[in-house]
């Protein structure tokens, strides 16, 4: 009996869950023809006042920075993950790991939120990650869909956006290497004004059998297309699950981050961040683990040739996800044009690590590093107990130069600002 009614709740749930993706594909449809959907013109908000906000304001008295600078809680978000800062009126778009995208307002720039609310609320998300033009469109890659939003900083203020379908669903991957696992999608719009796409491979180590399949759709890599969605190609192989890319300013190259093979050690295999200096380079996964450590399972084959190591390695484990370049003149000159990239903490180290704002020096002209990385922002990891406080994700910069800083665990988006002693 029990058995019975564990499988008939299963099936009410799979019936809800057909149900609202019918509506959600209703709505889409209309939004996309300029029609409206009848949602409620009342948004869904985010309080940002409260004892939530409260407790995360007390935690942020445990952050450790450079002389100087200052943290600040910027926004209540719920499970904000990767950021995307608006050209005009610095609204703040941000994905999840869940079915939301939100869109942080701060209408006085006093440099706190005064609105959070729910994007495209009629629009049913899966795991949705923003980008955005230069010219003002927003793209949101999904687990396996691309959608695009036109001229979204007026259309966000109500309910129903105009929108369009850049890569249909299940048009990414094929709908059977479907995962929970590194299925977080990354978009970038690039200095070629194409559009940058990381699809993670869904297994610690991929087996050999999907080695030919991957390779040729770019699983395990990043692809680019046209803004349109045509003209699809793989730009770089070998990327074992990357939550984190961007292009240089100056030399337009892409860098970004790689989350490497788990089950090795607390040392190894170190993660990675990597640069691209031109299309169709390999990164070396499965054949390598991180850095030059190799994998246990493609130890005795030859791995491709010229494949390219990481431009830094970070400490194993840390789960370095999203990174940007430092363009603005708020922060003092050394970290003018330097790298800021996001460690979310590890999962599976005996003593943990990560859960910090990382800082990499880079050379004047953007043709590599002038220094190691180090810690700019510490304190959301209790090192004696093993506690986190918050789990960062990724880094973006406001038009003043301060850095914003989301937490997907506390649920918050936080500023860093500097102010000369």
């Amino acid at each position: 009996m029990r058995a019975m009614l564990l499988a008939s709740a299963a099936v009410l749930v799979w019936a809800s869950a057909q149900a609202q993706q019918a509506t959600s594909d209703q709505a889409l449809e209309r939004m996309r023809g300029f029609q409206t959907t009848g949602t409620p013109l009342e948004a869904q908000t985010v309080p940002q006042t409260g004892r939530r906000a409260d407790q995360i304001r007390r935690n942020l008295e445990r952050i450790k920075l450079p002389p100087g600078f200052r943290i600040d809680l910027y926004a209540v978000v719920p499970d904000a993950r990767h950021m995307a800062v608006s050209r005009n009126n610095a609204n703040v778009f941000v994905g999840t790991r869940k079915t939301d995208l939100w869109v942080v307002v701060d209408r006085d720039k006093d440099r706190v939120a005064d609105e959070v609310k729910r994007m495209a609320p009629a629009i049913r998300f899966t795991q949705p990650n923003p980008c955005y033009s230069p010219d003002g469109f927003l793209y949101v890659v999904e687990h396996n869909r691309v959608l695009v939003f036109p001229a979204i900083e007026f259309f966000h203020e109500g309910p129903d956006v105009a929108v369009d379908v850049v890569v249909p669903q299940g048009g990414l991957i094929p709908r059977e290497e479907e995962s929970f696992n590194h299925g977080h999608r990354l978009c970038r719009i690039g200095p070629d004004n194409k559009l940058y796409i990381s699809l993670g491979q869904p297994y610690n180590v991929q087996p050999r059998e999907k080695l030919e399949l991957y390779e040729r759709l770019g699983i395990g890599g990043i692809i680019r297309m046209d803004r349109d969605g045509r003209n699809r190609e793989v730009f770089a192989r070998g990327v074992r699950n990357s939550v984190g890319i961007e292009f240089h300013p100056r030399t337009g190259e892409l860098w970004f981050t790689d989350n490497q093979v788990d089950g090795m050690g607390d040392d190894i295999p170190p993660g990675e961040i990597n640069r691209a200096t031109a299309a169709g380079q390999h990164f070396g996964m499965p054949w390598y683990g991180g850095g030059r450590v190799r994998t246990n399972e493609y130890k005795d084959s030859e791995p491709p040739a010229g494949v390219r190591f990481p431009e830094a390695e970070m400490v194993a484990h840390a789960a370095d996800l999203g990174l940007m370049f430092y363009t603005g003149r708020m922060f003092p000159e050394r970290y003018r044009g330097g790298l800021f990239s996001a460690q979310r903490g590890s999962w599976n180290r005996t003593t943990p690590v990560g859960a910090r704002v990382m800082f990499t020096p880079m050379k004047p002209d953007g043709s590599g590093l002038a220094g190691e990385p180090e810690v700019f922002a510490s304190g959301w990891l209790d090192e004696e107990t093993g506690e986190y406080y918050g789990r960062i994700v990724d880094v973006a910069q406001l038009p003043d130069g301060s850095l914003l800083v989301s937490d997907d665990t506390a649920g918050a988006i936080y500023r860093i600002s500097y102010q000369a002693q």
